[in-house]
């Protein structure tokens, strides 16, 4: 469906940079979520966006998924590659901002403050399995509702109805892109107005359905190939050709830029 990108009110008073067409928040994961609590507290509409290398290429091959991303009011640098590449760039971002790890701080957030979740993705079994999860961990967690994943765009207004019926803070959006971005910016355009966050693959691994990397994987900064020998036929593509790709933006970008500071 087609709707009108809207620039959405930035609440936070951090820098931002700039990288290959792409704005990044200078955010760590602690400023992240008081940050987002501002945008639930004030019932201000927000699109919380991760940002990685794959989603900074999409972004250089699609204007709108460019004009979406640069108009959210918190973009976070969730890829290695991304804090990797801005250190080169001398414009160094405070750390990774991984999407699974904001997830679950926003769902402690919100049991301790009493704020409502709505879980949107996944096989029904996993969503299901997900929000179970959710409710062990955490058993004054408001869920305000679940629904899987498959479903077609005819199917967003009833979508958008049920988040206005049941009036969640943040919904959880664990669908691929740029469907995932689209629909976002959908039910916004509708009058709701929590904060949206797309997860990815998220679900699968809260539910466990999908083990995450170990946690030395993790510090070793090599979560991404853990991620390809778990699914090498979806993501192989994705990582090796696209990551290849997104150096060599950089290092053009970065040669760009001092060939204008020397002229």
């Amino acid at each position: 469906m087609q709707t009108t990108v809207c620039q959405e009110k930035r609440l936070g008073d951090n820098p931002r940079i700039t990288i290959l067409n792409t704005e990044i928040d200078v955010l760590n994961v602690n400023e992240t979520i008081a940050l987002v609590e501002k945008y639930v507290q004030t019932k201000t509409p927000l699109h919380l966006m991760g940002v990685n290398a794959d989603k900074i290429n999409e972004v250089n091959q699609n204007a709108k998924m460019r004009e979406i991303v640069n108009s959210c009011g918190v973009i976070n640098a969730d890829g290695v590659s991304l804090i990797l590449a801005s250190k080169y760039l001398k414009k160094p971002l405070p750390e990774r901002v991984a999407g699974v790890d904001l997830m679950q701080s926003l769902v402690a957030l919100s049991e301790e403050k009493g704020y409502s979740i709505y879980l949107l993705g996944a096989k029904q079994k996993v969503v299901e399995e997900t929000s179970e999860v959710l409710k062990k961990r955490h058993p004054n967690l408001k869920v305000a509702g679940i629904h899987n994943g498959y479903f077609k765009e005819n199917d967003w207004p009833d979508i958008s109805a049920e988040l206005k019926d049941k009036k969640p803070d943040i919904v959880f959006v664990g669908i691929t892109s740029p469907t995932k971005e689209y629909l976002i910016e959908y039910l916004q355009s509708e009058g709701n107005n929590a904060v949206f966050m797309g997860v990815g693959g998220s679900f699968d691994v809260i539910s466990g359905n999908i083990p995450r990397a170990p946690l030395w994987v993790q510090r070793a900064n090599l979560e991404w190939l853990f991620r390809v020998m778990q699914e090498p036929r979806r993501l192989f593509k994705r990582y090796f050709v696209g990551n290849w790709k997104f150096i060599a933006a950089i290092i053009k970008e970065k040669h760009h830029g001092k060939a204008e500071e020397n002229e």
